[in-house]
């Protein structure tokens, strides 16, 4: 049987939803071939947008930079865990991981299936289930260095507030100067994934697993790639992410 290729990447199209604070996407026409003779789009974005990897630089200036990485990590033989079952907000924590943990090692890309690309788009997208730190030193500790998610981080992700301009400004006009500043994202398991004791990468806003999931269960070998834009000094960038079933 010929290997199948499932495209694992968010089209990248102008208002995409973006983490809370990123740059948001445009592309526009910046020649055209009506006129100048040729179709260029001119594109804004950011480093984390859409399906796109994490390099430890991401968390910290001491730590590689996207360029600095070697490209194993990239692609690799894929284990998935099946993790549908979670409620918004939940803990994956190292028991959910035991049993793909113990059918990987260094060289696998471990893939966590949420079930979240259901909601891409929508508010609840942003309440996705995440990685404890205990998860993410479990991982750590099997030798694993490449893990992706089909959802927006790891880590819990801020609520991005109401979608509704108008209130949203009406809210921050009667914000007092004296209410506490919201806090920061610890982004403790990034810490642990990219740190100095995992040193990986890590993909983010990969699209629907299942057809993964279902290949797996057949026994069918998978692969996955996600080698990301050659970004100099970078703390991530938009990746292709393909797997081959098969």
């Amino acid at each position: 049987m010929a290997a199948v290729l499932v495209d694992l990447t968010h089209p990248v199209v102008s208002g995409m939803p973006v983490y809370p604070g990123d740059p948001e996407v445009e592309l526009r026409a910046a020649l055209t071939a009506e006129v100048e003779g040729v179709n260029v789009l001119a594109v804004h974005l950011g480093s984390q947008t859409g399906t796109h990897v994490d390099a430890p630089y991401h968390l910290d200036v001491r730590w590689p930079t996207l360029d600095g990485l070697p490209l194993e990590l990239f692609t690799g033989p894929a284990v998935v865990v099946d993790l549908r079952g979670l409620p918004a907000r939940g803990e994956v924590t190292a028991d959910h991981l035991a049993e793909a943990l113990a059918a990987s090692g260094p060289g696998t890309v471990l893939l966590l299936a949420t079930g979240w690309p259901k909601y891409w788009g929508t508010d609840r997208y942003f309440a996705h289930p995440y990685l404890t730190e205990e998860a993410a030193a479990a991982i750590v500790a099997a030798g694993v260095r490449t893990v992706g998610v089909d959802a927006l981080s790891v880590d819990p992700t801020p609520d991005p507030g109401p979608s509704d301009p108008e209130v949203a400004s009406l809210l921050a006009e009667l914000a007092d100067e004296h209410d506490p500043a919201p806090e920061l994202p610890t982004l403790a398991a990034h810490r642990v994934l990219l740190g100095p004791e995992g040193g990986g990468v890590i993909a983010e806003n990969l699209t629907d697993l299942s057809l993964l999931l279902e290949a797996q269960a057949a026994g069918a070998p998978v692969e996955v790639s996600l080698f990301p834009l050659r970004l100099t000094a970078a703390d991530g960038a938009p990746v292709r992410a393909v797997a081959r079933i098969g």
